[in-house]
């Protein structure tokens, strides 16, 4: 760490208080798959629901986090490192408030997935696999990035010039060709609930 660099973690209220606070477990929810696997559909569906029973997230997004924190980036592996780290530190700090992240990012390799663990923490990243063969996600195609990769107009895109890597042991993994979502989220907060959910007992 730079010596001119010093921290004010140990001035400000702690994690706990926070989560005393808004009466919740700060996680992060991480969910990654293809483009077009229905990562951000879920996501906000998820965020609906959560919100609903009166727990308070923040989505991040792709698309949104490349419009602003990350519009110096690119699609190079080094650049999609960074990417991801980035996003692993400012979803810590937003967690670190007690707030639940829902990241719906590709992350295509276990060593971006790994090292956003590491930052956040492990009992703290509950990794959601949207698990949408790449067939279905081309034939979605709802932004046409496949099949401008196809013709070669998009350099280095998961699952047609660059692998994406399955998680090895994913929190939830999720069928997404279901066509019945709502269902699909509902049997997600059955796994999602108990790791957020406020225990006073627990902190006494």
């Amino acid at each position: 760490m730079d010596n001119h660099i010093y921290t004010t973690f140990d001035k400000i209220k702690d994690r706990q208080a926070k989560e005393i606070y808004l009466k919740q477990k700060g996680k992060v929810i991480w969910f990654t798959g293809l483009s077009g696997s229905g990562k951000t559909t879920l996501a906000s569906l998820l965020e609906e629901q959560l919100f609903e029973l009166n727990y308070f997230c923040q989505i991040l997004d792709g698309d949104n986090v490349r419009s602003g924190i990350n519009k110096n980036l690119i699609f190079t592996e080094e650049d999609r490192l960074e990417n991801i780290r980035r996003i692993a530190e400012v979803s810590k700090l937003f967690m670190n408030c007690g707030i639940i992240l829902i990241c719906a990012f590709i992350s295509p390799t276990n060593k971006m997935r790994s090292l956003a663990r590491e930052i956040i923490g492990d009992e703290d990243f509950l990794e959601v696999f949207v698990n949408t063969p790449l067939e279905v996600c081309e034939q979605r195609d709802p932004k046409g990035l496949y099949k401008k990769a196809r013709k070669g107009e998009i350099k280095n895109f998961t699952g047609i010039s660059s692998p994406f890597e399955q998680p090895d042991k994913p929190f939830i993994t999720v069928d997404n060709t279901n066509a019945n979502m709502e269902e699909t989220v509902r049997e997600m907060l059955k796994k999602i609930l108990p790791e957020i959910k406020f225990d006073p007992i627990s902190i006494l």
